[in-house]
């Protein structure tokens, strides 16, 4: 087992993975990681669902193109999830607000999961294996994926997770450095251009000299394109075909 320094510093996305099993003692400490996630309310506002069918991680691979999708051992999708609610609920005829179709509802399920995720990885890390989250399973192919995953209404994709035992261990990625990352008692009033250039410079570096694929991408201009990118993928008319009309 990984000390808590090592598993949270030297943490990095692994997309090669080995044919090897996991164990399922490491299984169950995921799982039960997952399960003592802290949520808001304690309303428990997400599920994961664990893929170890190869054709259905195929199927998920061919709508997203994230190859690791197919070669990790297992793939856990997490989800936001007022399914349970609604149906305890309907169980006990109890009167359901709207808070799901509010923009608060959405984020406490986002929030939900992600943290769900991060306590995976955290679990998974500690032991040795590999894991690299992939944003594509949320936005690639919305209903082709919730269809693959038979999603009920009041229940979407936040974030899927690869999971395995490395078959590479890739460069550390450079991440801005503290003074920007951390502010004290209220965000900061100076001009933080000089240290976003240098850091910006410091990827564009990292990237022309890092072990295998090499790029000339700085970091400003490079997720810049991701965000252009994500301008098509419409998640608000996604999100209300999942029985999200968010309206307040």
């Amino acid at each position: 087992m990984k000390t808590v320094k090592s598993t949270l510093l030297d943490r990095r996305s692994i997309r090669r993975y080995e044919r090897e099993d996991i164990p399922q003692e490491t299984i169950d400490l995921i799982y039960e990681a997952i399960r003592n996630t802290p949520t808001s309310y304690n309303g428990q506002q997400f599920s994961v669902i664990d893929i170890d069918d190869q054709s259905i991680k195929e199927q998920l691979y061919e709508l997203t193109g994230q190859k690791q999708i197919k070669t990790c051992r297992r793939f856990l999708v997490f989800c936001a999830d007022y399914n349970k609610i609604y149906t305890l609920a309907a169980s006990k005829s109890a009167d359901m607000p709207d808070f799901p179709m509010t923009a608060d509802g959405v984020i406490v399920g986002v929030v939900d999961a992600t943290l769900a995720m991060m306590s995976a990885i955290i679990a998974a890390e500690s032991t040795g294996l590999g894991t690299c989250p992939i944003g594509y399973a949320r936005t690639a192919a919305p209903e082709a994926v919730a269809k693959i995953l038979k999603l009920p209404q009041h229940v979407f994709v936040v974030c899927g997770l690869a999971i395995g035992i490395p078959r590479e261990m890739p460069d550390l990625k450079p991440k801005q450095p503290v003074d920007l990352v951390i502010h004290h008692n209220t965000y900061r009033q100076d001009n933080m251009t000089k240290e976003l250039v240098e850091y910006d410079n410091e990827i564009s570096e990292y990237n022309r000299t890092r072990t295998g694929t090499k790029t000339d991408n700085d970091w400003c201009n490079h997720i810049i394109g991701y965000y252009k990118e994500a301008m098509a993928y419409h998640t608000l008319d996604a999100l209300r075909r999942r029985g999200f009309d968010v309206c307040k």
